[in-house]
């Protein structure tokens, strides 16, 4: 170890020489996927050795460490949250009613739309430097801001939004000066929403966004918002620079406030949000060539091979269908030298312009070389001997473009003149391109504070006994009544992180110091702010009210209960007095209380008074996705009449709950394996939004959970248990693949996982699927209920997806971001009629891509780019939790 130490100190070595190092030394064992990082499992000295080292040090792997946001996407002039495609918008609490704006009901009213939904109200603002107000987790980190606006004459038709002129501001840096939403008045038919994103690094603990009416008699509004952090290399922090007349500098821009004017889908079709993992818009580059007849595009569907070590590219950076599809140019007998662009910005104004590359073409070793350019002076050369620039491998390249008086950006790709290869081969290519103006520089602070919780008052005046305590209930009654007769002059809106539980106290004390909990309390050293008191429980469940229960399980009864702030919940009791499920009850309360995700069912709290171990979730309105399917044992309260659920909405279920389980194992802290994936613990809402459900049996890392909890027994269901788990008995991310592929059977054929009434042939579900499968006789045992609903190349996709997962050889799974993947591709399928080529199907109307909104509904959605630079892109659709 002493020479190994002695060897690392004296030379210096990249980042793959330690990898190999590591693996020869250690025998070290790496899992490695395109959305994850590394898993490095070494001997404690050599990991010791590791840590001391890792400052000085090049990283081995160190994709970054970034988690979906869960906050802050608002609902803006409106108490009710707007749930959009599995992103929910959460209700405007914080404001008062009386700046809400309401749309007349009769407009539209043939659309039920949820995504129209979040376009029905909008917040005003009459008084200057009214604000939302927002707690910064995360300060010096970059976050997007995006504004959502839609133009409608209010009920009565008292006020309309088009006429409303105002200024976005943060302070020192307007935003958007002078602004109008361009969409025009809501009774147009080509009323369009618009969303102006902004990219910005916020430095201080607070972050505000002002509206700043102009004029005395006008006045400003916003329709909905969204600001979150994303990941720190979303940009880089130096890039070369272009101008009409020089380049070659580097310029530092991370003080720059980036506005997005154009994201494209090279040579692919337009991406919505919910296909992008960060809700972005992609659009399509057709409308943008100058010369379209000299380029051709390609589709590559398969997997592709990020190295984020050598390229800085994940998941976050775009989504996978930007790499996969690609323009390049056609070359053929000469004809065409390159493939042009042309954009529309401001005169004399600088964009950072990133610029997304993957030889999907197959090309070949030492082929790749080719030229790109920006207003025919600034060129940057593509080509293999950068180690980079491999086979399915992303990468990107940007560059601050500075354009002139005429106020246009010109990017081209020619083949390199210099090259020996063949003039037909395809050598220059584009997948992606992002454009974003740099506004004005501003330093990341503000001077705005969060205002104290009205309570704070109350609590302090406790301490001074019962005097003060009466001195200080008159104090805030009096301030109450002076409240509602005055008039106020700013608007202020304050929003600060979902804490793990609101709106009942949570202990933190030990038991000496809460008497509360009984001595034979299950969950003494669990203080992680979620205790909810049994007298609460009590209330919201009618004393365990039978007509409330909903489901029964292996845990114990579920009831169906109410908050008294009117929140509606799900409760799971154990059975009173038993020890048996002590140990699912604590890893279920340590695994959700670390991870969030939009499509997980949220822990809000538990109880352990009195022996009682108690489980608090947010309510899934319409119960488990098996009851949907087909007849179960579930006892009381469930709907007889359950509707049949669509081919295309079964997909959407699947999708959901797939992210969900994708985020267990590459999202979450060290990785989460389900451990019990079945129907029954996949739950939806009421929009039938899929979120996965009991985390019981999960398998932590030992740092979350201490090993002597881990069981080793068999766990799990069965018909889903992965023939490797009962070989031998060590459970993996693939089991839960195994287990899915179960669900989608059972999604497809309507009918158990085991079946004893059927032939034998039949009983199981995953070997009659597989064999029908391979025999290609899949449509053969399909839901007859789904009979002419299912294209056949979505069926072929899905069939194929199911087959995969239930593979013998663990090995031979694909990962759930691959399953994903595929899903989404089966949907695409389905509402396409042109088979097979995702390029094909960019030519179709919007309603054919992934299954997506009709684009004449109203508002219209549907990505367009002004010739003012203006960015009048779809609706984007997020989930947030309650802020």
């Amino acid at each position: 170890m002493n020479a190994l130490l002695s060897l690392i100190i004296t030379h210096t070595l990249s980042s793959i020489d330690i990898l190999k190092m590591t693996r020869s030394m250690e025998d070290l064992y790496i899992r490695h996927h395109t959305t994850s990082t590394f898993l490095l499992s070494l001997s404690s000295s050599f990991f010791l050795l590791l840590l001391l080292l890792l400052p000085s040090l090049p990283s081995i792997y160190s994709e970054t460490a970034y988690t979906l946001p869960t906050a802050y996407f608002i609902n803006c002039g409106s108490t009710h949250s707007v749930n959009v495609s599995a992103r929910l918008f959460v209700g405007d609490s914080e404001a008062s009613p009386s700046s809400f704006m309401y749309q007349d009901s009769s407009h539209d009213a043939s659309n039920s739309s949820s995504s129209v939904d979040l376009y029905r109200t909008a917040r005003i603002f009459k008084a200057p430097s009214s604000s939302y107000r927002f707690k910064v987790n995360s300060p010096g980190s970059p976050h997007f801001l995006r504004l959502h606006f839609y133009s409608f004459v209010s009920a009565g038709g008292r006020l309309d939004l088009s006429g409303a002129i105002f200024n976005v501001s943060v302070q020192g840096l307007t935003l958007l000066p002078n602004f109008s939403n361009p969409a025009g008045s809501a009774n147009s038919s080509t009323a369009t929403a618009t969303v102006r994103e902004f990219l910005l690094t916020v430095n201080g603990d607070v972050f505000a966004v002002y509206f700043t009416p102009i004029g005395s008699s006008s006045f400003a509004f916003v329709n909905a918002l969204e600001f979150f952090p994303v990941p720190e290399g979303l940009v880089p922090v130096s890039i070369p620079t272009s101008s009409v007349g020089s380049n070659g500098d580097f310029m530092e821009h991370r003080r720059e406030v980036l506005a997005t004017r154009y994201r494209l889908n090279v040579g692919g079709p337009a991406v919505e949000p919910g296909s992008d993992t960060l809700w972005r818009q992609w659009g399509n580059d057709s409308g943008f060539l100058q010369n379209p007849e000299a380029s051709q595009t390609k589709t590559y569907p398969d997997d592709l091979d990020y190295q984020y070590d050598l390229t800085g590219v994940d998941i976050y950076t775009a989504p996978r269908i930007v790499y996969q599809t690609v323009r390049y140019l056609n070359a053929t007998d000469g004809v065409y030298s390159n493939v042009t662009w042309r954009f529309r910005v401001s005169p004399n104004s600088s964009h950072v312009v990133r610029f997304h590359f993957c030889d999907i073409l197959g090309i070949g070793d030492n082929t790749v070389w080719f030229k790109l350019s920006v207003n025919d002076n600034f060129t940057m050369g593509i080509q293999d001997k950068d180690d980079y620039v491999r086979l399915k491998v992303p990468f990107n390249q940007s560059s601050v473009v500075k354009s002139g008086v005429d106020g246009l950006i010109k990017v081209s790709i020619r083949n390199n003149s210099g090259s020996s290869q063949s003039s037909s081969l395809p050598l220059a290519y584009l997948n992606g391109l992002e454009m974003m103006e740099m506004i004005g520089y501003w330093d990341g602070k503000s001077t705005a504070t969060m205002p104290k919780k009205s309570h704070t008052r109350l609590i302090l005046g406790v301490a001074f006994g019962s005097f003060g305590l009466l001195l200080v209930l008159v104090l805030v009654g009096v301030l109450a009544l002076k409240g509602r007769r005055q008039k106020p002059t700013d608007t202020v809106s304050v929003w600060s992180p979902l804490p793990a539980f609101a709106g009942f106290g949570s202990s933190h004390g030990n038991k000496s110091s809460d008497p509360s909990i009984s001595s034979n309390s299950p969950v003494l050293n669990l203080h992680l702010g979620l205790k909810i008191s049994l007298s609460e429980i009590l209330f919201a469940t009618n004393n365990f009210d039978s007509k409330l229960m909903i489901g029964r399980g292996g845990f114990g009864n579920v009831y169906r209960a109410t908050l008294r702030n009117g929140t509606q919940v799900a409760v799971k009791r154990s059975e009173p007095g038993s020890s048996q499920g002590l140990m699912e009850f604590q890893r279920e309360i340590i695994v959700l209380s670390k991870i969030r995700h939009r499509h997980l069912v949220s822990l809000i709290g538990y109880c352990a008074e009195k022996s009682e171990m108690i489980l608090v979730y947010e309510f899934m309105e319409k119960g488990t996705l098996r009851e949907h399917l087909y007849n179960t044992d579930l006892p009381v309260q469930k709907n007889k009449d359950l509707p049949v659920l669509p081919w295309k909405q079964r997909l959407e279920i699947c999708i959901g709950a797939a992210q969900g389980l994708q985020y267990l194992h590459e999202g979450a802290a060290n990785g989460i394996i389900h451990r019990d994936v079945k129907s029954t613990n996949i739950l939806l809402d009421g929009n039938y939004v899929a979120k996965v459900a009991d985390f019981g049996l999960s398998k932590l890392s030992s740092s979350l959970l201490d090993q002597s909890q881990m069981s080793t027994g068999l766990k799990g269901t069965f018909g889903y248990l992965d023939p490797e788990y009962l070989k031998t008995q060590q459970m993996t991310e693939k089991s839960d693949v195994y287990a899915f592929g179960v669900v989608l059977l059972e999604v497809l054929c309507a009918r158990p996982p085991i079946d004893n009434m059927l032939p034998r042939e039949q009983m199981n579900l995953a070997e009659w699927g597989t064999a029908n499968f391979q025999k290609g006789t899949l449509e053969k045992i399909v839901d007859p209920l789904m009979s002419g609903q299912i294209n056949p190349n979505s069926l072929r996709k899905f069939g194929e997806t199911a087959e995969k997962c239930l593979k013998e050889d663990d090995q031979e799974r694909p990962s759930m971001a691959d399953v994903l993947w595929d899903l989404q591709y089966a949907l695409q399928l389905q509402g396409s009629p042109v088979p097979r080529q995702l390029h094909e199907d960019s030519t179709t109307n919007g309603s054919s891509m992934l299954g997506f909104s009709e684009v004449q509904r109203l508002p219209s959605f549907s990505m367009s780019f002004t010739e003012d630079d203006s960015l009048i892109r779809k609706e984007n659709e997020h989930e947030s939790l309650n802020n």
